[in-house]
């Protein structure tokens, strides 16, 4: 296939540009294997989706409806397809990864691909992409022949769509009218060698069928042919009950024993997809033909191959075909349902099996339906025609034999079989006119390594988070604490500096290219484009992610804080993106390392969950008593039914951490904390204050108010000695902390600090599952402080059971 110019045409613009492609050609011309080696070797993420079950597993993809969430109804350019019933339109995280990382989508038999279907694909990609470019920005690969099988459009989706499209086929889409798509036709054919026969074809299917051409096939018109039982003819007619009832009626014309064979369908694989029949009934002397490729090396056997059953065995069929000089042993074939995902190392888009269906490659064969012999190939064939109803019908049937002395007319072709709708025929002849050459290839590949470069310096983006954060502090700005504005509004003076410079920049690039190849390359333009790398690397390193680092804000509206937190994330990811694109592209501009770049951004800081926003101002440390005082807060609150800030404020909360009061009249000091808010929560707060100071041997006052007692003050060692005193009698970490009225995580801290001695076990206080566990997960993990240990970790971990494990590691 290496000599074929289109097909080396289509494999540079798939693979060098990002022009989105509409391959045809005529049947036999090489657009199935294309797609194969495509997979094979496109160093492209690509996903390959079908409008059909069977189209999607002969192509070894998954269909559009299920891939894209779509529904089976018309699709409306006003439709909200979020609001239909009946379908999912939640995506997974997984499937929302691959939408925003593939490089190259690719539609399998396109001409089933309906006008509305298409625009819904571009809907939902923009959804998940740029909402601003066709596609998405995803390069898109139609493969297909509208000569062969139409859209099925029912009379009353018709009507609805017809207001809104000039017909049913893709090429009417919105999407395709402005996607700019080029179109390679595939010449060569390697189905049939005899030129007269082909001669014959193109004429049928482009409905220009010559008197002469005519006269020549329908040569081949035998009425009453009746093939010798072993020739190996296959009939194609227009219908499906013609084509079972002819199968049933030479099947019962036997006389030798039924077998039945049951397939095996193993996990998901719906049965509108099942690419044969679930009860395969055959007898010996059954005419028979394979569905599948052999999968064995030997490859004995292909898709449409005809032969006779003359051995059956309980699980295997001896089949012999009239060309053959052996007979094919047959045993079942696996034909496997697909989906998608993403290698959690590589992050490369997988296939991943979902589902399988197992049964004898063999379906019988005196007769099938043309529509059902798209895509197979036979050496005889009887075709009745007579019936033709669709667009394509005729010139499918014929078209599948690979020689005209193979074929037999059960009756005459003439210009009422051979149904061609007008819209593809005007199609056609505007794709002719603009058929790409190796100049349109150079200028495709120019502009795609300079749309590469220009995403890279690219900060448009950027503006919306960041305008976001500053409006939602500008609107409420007096209950919103940190420098937001002081921060900010630099980073957006920063933004808009680069946004000047990469305009000028990717002017001064498209000029230069003027007179260079491409871009990669260029010595010219590599020069420029390291300086630009450098440049934008150290003003997004000092002027974005430096004053990031030091960021915080705190408010007492819980709303708005996750408003501005979501926004500050958005933000964050984006400039992970950049500053890894430049880290990567330091050296220099090459286009396929920036494709891996670019799918690898999709993942960039989500393989780690993200760190607790830090939304305390500069200089607290306590964040694990912050946490704890918030919780306090929100429970009180909400037992009492009042609104959070009625308890204390966030400044007051902030001013809490700061100060560690211990005492009521500490307590009395602080901002926002008067006589009735300490006489109501007072108690509550200064508990949870000296459990946290006694965990972290925090000195504090000699107060003991909290208890309202007036007991001498005991030193700690006698405390922790009560602890112990209590345990050793058999109570329960709990019951010692009722009694004690302290918090358990400090009766645990208490009890372990008896642990070196020998008195307490570490598994007395934690459970040994969960010892062993986090002795296992914590050396793994990097952390900067306990806080961020435990959201790293699974829930059912306290912070005391860290604490406990961290000082037996550490003593180790």
């Amino acid at each position: 296939m290496s000599e074929n110019k289109e097909l080396d045409l289509a494999w540079q613009f798939v693979n060098e540009t990002n022009r989105s492609i509409f391959l045809t050609g005529k049947a036999g011309t090489g657009k199935t294997t294309f797609l194969h080696r495509l997979k094979m070797h496109s160093l492209k993420r690509l996903v390959v989706v079908a409008p059909t079950g069977v189209a999607a597993i002969n192509a070894k993809g998954v269909t559009i409806h299920s891939f894209f969430q779509m529904p089976f109804g018309p699709i409306l350019p006003d439709t909200d397809l979020n609001a239909s019933k009946g379908f999912n339109r939640k995506f997974s995280k997984t499937k929302i990864n691959i939408i925003k990382s593939m490089n190259l989508l690719v539609i399998d038999e396109i001409s089933m691909v309906r006008a509305d279907l298409l625009d819904g694909i571009d809907r939902t990609l923009r959804r998940f992409r740029n909402r601003n470019k066709v596609f998405g920005g995803v390069q898109v690969l139609m493969i297909g022949d509208l000569q062969q099988l139409s859209p099925v459009i029912k009379e009353q989706e018709w009507n609805l769509l017809m207001h809104v499209y000039k017909n049913g086929f893709f090429f009417s889409s919105h999407a395709f009218q402005n996607c700019n798509a080029i179109t390679i036709e595939l010449k060569h054919i390697y189905r049939q060698e005899n030129p007269k026969f082909i001669k014959i074809l193109n004429e049928i299917r482009n409905n220009t069928l010559s008197t002469d051409a005519a006269a020549e096939l329908n040569r081949r018109y035998i009425p009453d042919f009746t093939p010798e039982p072993d020739a190996g003819y296959i009939s194609l007619t227009t219908h499906n009950n013609k084509a079972e009832a002819t199968n049933r009626a030479e099947l019962d014309k036997l006389t030798t024993n039924s077998y039945i064979y049951n397939a095996e369908v193993d996990g998901k694989f719906p049965e509108y997809s099942y690419p044969n029949k679930e009860n395969l009934e055959l007898k010996v002397d059954a005419q028979v033909m394979f569905v599948k490729n052999d999968s064995s090396p030997e490859k004995r056997y292909f898709n449409g191959k005809i032969g006779k059953v003359i051995h059956l065995e309980i699980d295997e069929v001896v089949v012999h075909c009239p060309d053959d000089e052996f007979n094919i042993v047959v045993t079942p074939e696996v034909w496997e349902n697909i989906t998608y995902s993403v290698d959690a190392e590589t992050k490369a888009i997988t296939e991943e099996k979902i589902g399988s269906y197992t049964q004898i490659p063999l379906r019988l064969a005196w007769s099938i339906t043309i529509h059902k012999s798209q895509g197979l190939t036979f050496g005889k064939a009887i075709i009745d025609a007579a019936g033709a109803f669709a667009h394509g019908q005729t010139y499918v049937a014929l078209s599948r034999c690979k020689s005209l002395e193979g074929l037999v007319l059960k009756s005459k072709i003439n210009s009422n079989q051979i149904i061609s709708d007008v819209n593809v025929t005007s199609f056609n002849i505007q794709r002719e006119e603009n058929a790409p050459d190796e100049n349109v290839l150079m200028d495709s590949q120019k502009q795609f390594q300079l749309d590469m470069i220009s995403e890279i310096f690219e900060f448009y983006e950027f503006l919306y988070p960041l305008n976001r954060i500053l409006d939602i502090y500008y609107k409420n700005r007096t209950i919103i604490e940190g420098s937001v504005e002081s921060t900010f509004l630099p980073i957006r003076e920063c933004i808009a500096n680069l946004l000047k410079i990469a305009n000028g920049f990717n002017t001064q690039l498209k000029q230069l290219s003027e007179g260079e190849g491409l871009s990669e390359d260029s010595v010219v333009i590599q020069d420029r484009f390291k300086k630009a790398i450098a440049y934008f690397k150290s003003e997004t390193g000092t002027k974005m992610v430096e004053p990031l680092r030091t960021f915080a804000f705190t408010t007492d509206n819980q709303a708005i804080g996750r408003e501005i937190a979501k926004h500050l994330d958005g933000f964050e990811d984006l400039l992970s993106v950049k500053m890894l694109y430049f880290n990567g592209m330091f050296n220099g501009f090459n286009a396929n390392s920036f494709l891996e770049l670019r799918a690898k951004s999709v993942f960039s800081g989500k393989e780690k969950p993200k760190k607790p926003r830090k939304t305390i101002v500069d200089g607290t440390s306590n964040i694990e008593l912050f946490e704890k005082l918030r919780i306090l807060r929100n429970d009180i609150a909400e037992n009492k039914d009042l609104i959070h800030y009625q308890i204390f404020a966030q400044k007051t909360l902030y001013e809490m951490c700061e100060t560690l009061p211990t005492t009521k009249q500490e307590l009395l000091k602080l901002n926002g904390m008067g006589k009735t808010r300490v006489e109501k929560y007072g108690v509550a707060i200064l508990k949870v204050i000296r459990a946290y100071c006694e965990q972290h041997d925090i000195e504090t006052s000699s107060d003991m108010e909290i208890f309202e007692l007036s007991k001498p003050k005991r030193k700690k060692g006698d405390t922790k000695k009560e602890s112990l005193t209590l345990f050793e009698s058999g109570k329960t970490i709990q019951e010692i902390s009722d009694i004690r009225e302290l918090n358990t995580n400090t009766i645990i801290g208490h009890l372990a600090s008896f642990i070196p001695s020998g008195k307490v076990k570490i598994t007395d206080l934690i459970p040994e599952t969960h010892y062993l566990e986090l002795k296992t997960l914590i050396p793994k993990k990097k952390f900067e402080n306990l806080s961020d240990l435990k959201h790293q970790l699974d829930e059912k971990y306290s912070y005391g059971e860290l604490r406990l494990v961290l000082e037996d590691l550490n003593k180790d």
